[in-house]
């Protein structure tokens, strides 16, 4: 350890400095990493993985070793695994010293890091092009109404068609500044800045929990939907929602519910709904926990993952009819937008949602993803708008 410390001694880098030669440095011998802050946390994590793995579709997640989940849309495409190689953690600008042995590896790769600083390849991530392309506003308004006319034949209960849209990135685009800026502006959302080598980089500001698990006994899960824009004032205690911005809620909730009877779970605490603020809109969210040891389900988290991913807030009811719809109508791959990402285990915790607010990254462009509820009483327009709302959680930050 006297030689980290030497080093350290002479120049100690403060966060942004630390996560630029720390990625600069993964990128440079391939390794993948993943970047986030928690909501309404004040610690931000690093992972650094030597070479990510895909985990088997019952995978115990419960019982995995600390590290990060990144997984598609898809449920039958690989999820990712970012064994916790390295790990470091950032607290008030600056790194935090190590807090047990296992850390003291970490410390000392971020010092021949620190060393190797004026070495760096031309990108801090990588790259996987996709033929990904805007949807222009008729076709997706298109889409609402046959979402609508299925709706009304009885088909579904509802559909949650998504849009992508290709955005050139300004040159002076940085993607570890435009993570702190994210950091900055959404308090209340996961921030993650992904990067897999062949898989590619994602970079994103999603306030939906798909599942948690604290300190191995507590699981929760959210049931999150209706979307209105939020100006700043506004007192959320006296927001109105409308029938179908309410029922699109219910619909979510009622999901959840059906997939605690299936497995035969009665003893679930709900609260909510209620108006909560996530970034630049509202949405109505419920609540769910469960005390694990209580009901005897140590493995809830990794059940319920299997049971209600991808949620009904990102796809539709019933799942398989709106599954078959959105693949046969959608015009593009989702890839990781709508899946779920976060960090396994680490401080004893699962925290585990929605890839929502999301972005691939490109070499000089990023493809923006959203989606909006439809149910009988939507509007096509009203749909559209509300995406360009949720795109634009990303693009003003991009373009600040």
């Amino acid at each position: 350890m006297e030689k980290v410390v030497s080093i350290l001694e002479k120049h100690k880098p403060g966060e942004t400095e630390s996560f630029d030669i720390l990625l600069h440095h993964a990128a440079e011998n391939n390794y993948s990493f993943a970047l986030w802050r928690l909501p309404n946390a004040p610690v931000k994590n690093l992972v650094v993985s030597y070479a990510a793995k895909t985990l088997e579709p019952k995978a115990i997640i419960e019982d995995l070793a600390p590290g990060f989940i990144f997984a598609p849309f898809d449920k039958t495409k690989s999820r990712y695994y970012l064994p916790a190689d390295m790990l470091f953690s950032f607290s008030n600008g600056m790194l935090d010293e190590p807090a047990v042995e296992e850390s003291i590896a970490s410390r000392e790769w971020f010092n021949e890091a620190v060393s190797k600083a004026g070495m760096r390849p031309t990108k801090s991530f990588f790259v996987k092009e996709t033929s990904t392309q805007s949807s222009d506003k008729e076709s997706y308004q298109q889409l609402v109404k046959k979402g609508i006319a299925q709706i009304e034949e009885g088909a579904f209960e509802k559909i949650v068609p998504s849009r992508a849209r290709r955005v050139e990135l300004p040159e002076s685009f940085d993607p570890i500044e435009t993570f702190q800026k994210l950091c900055d502006t959404y308090p209340n959302a996961l921030i993650t800045f992904v990067s897999i080598p062949k898989v590619g980089t994602w970079m994103g500001a999603t306030p939906e929990l798909l599942i948690q698990v604290e300190n191995n006994r507590i699981f929760k899960t959210v049931a999150l939907a209706g979307t209105k824009p939020f100006e700043p004032g506004t007192d959320i205690r006296n927001v109105a929602w409308t029938q179908k911005e309410i029922e699109e809620q219910a619909l979510v909730s009622r999901y959840i519910i059906s997939n605690f009877k299936k497995i035969r779970l009665r003893e679930y605490d709900e609260q909510g709904p209620k108006t909560i603020i996530a970034g630049n809109v509202m949405h109505l969210k419920t609540t769910y926990a469960v005390d694990m040891k209580e009901t005897n389900f140590p493995q809830l988290g990794s059940v319920m993952l299997q049971l209600i991913h991808p949620t009904s807030a990102v796809c539709g009811m019933p799942l398989e009819e709106s599954l078959a719809f959105l693949k046969a109508n959608e015009g593009y791959d989702r890839e990781f937008y709508a899946g779920y990402l976060g960090p396994v285990n680490i401080n004893n915790n699962i925290c585990l949602f929605v890839n929502l607010r999301c972005m691939q990254l490109a070499d000089t462009h990023a493809i923006l993803y959203a989606g909006a509820g439809v149910t009988a009483d939507s509007i096509p327009e009203s749909e559209w708008d509300e995406t360009e709302i949720k795109l634009n959680t990303l693009l003003k930050v991009i373009r600040a």
